[in-house]
């Protein structure tokens, strides 16, 4: 059963600086958690913070997949993807820096991830990992910012090891 919930709330250029959104964050969020683009954000998790930007506040300032291919240290239980969702915002947000191609970032991820932790991700799209993948849907989020503002929808999915990749 995948669990909807709607929530009306402005838009923000830094996604977690908006309340309800980040109460709905920090609610969501398991364990250690990996905030691969953090913004000025500072969540109320137990957060590792990466943005490529230095002057975010971080704790690393790598590209993203650059980050999760290196990364030695113990998995997390969660993961949060919050990335420009267009290469224009990719543009303006990290000062004419391209961030990672998004499917690369996605194809990796598991390597930081615990077995049965969560990914949640910010975007315009409702399932961004899928069973190819070996994850599976367990929530989703619209937050509706009004008139003619595209709705961000977030999706909680669960990294199962278990499905056989590439299964429908």
């Amino acid at each position: 059963m995948i669990i909807f919930e709607h929530v009306r709330c402005p838009l923000h250029r830094y996604t977690f600086s908006v309340k309800p959104i980040r109460d709905w964050v920090e609610r969501s969020c398991e364990g250690t958690v990996l905030n691969l683009f953090a913004g000025t954000t500072i969540l109320q998790v137990n957060e590792l913070r990466n943005d490529l930007d230095p002057e975010m506040p971080a704790d690393f300032h790598m590209d993203a997949l650059e980050f999760l291919r290196s990364w030695k240290g113990p998995r997390f239980q969660t993961i949060l993807l919050d990335p420009p969702y267009a290469y224009r915002k990719s543009m303006e947000l990290y000062k004419g820096m391209v961030c990672s191609p998004f499917r690369q970032l996605k194809d990796v991820v598991e390597l930081c991830l615990e077995p049965g932790g969560i990914v949640i991700t910010f975007g315009y799209h409702s399932i961004v990992m899928g069973k190819g993948r070996r994850f599976e849907l367990e929530r989703l989020a619209l937050f509706s910012h009004g008139g003619a503002i595209h709705d961000t929808i977030a999706s909680i999915e669960r990294f199962s090891p278990s499905i056989t990749p590439g299964s429908i």
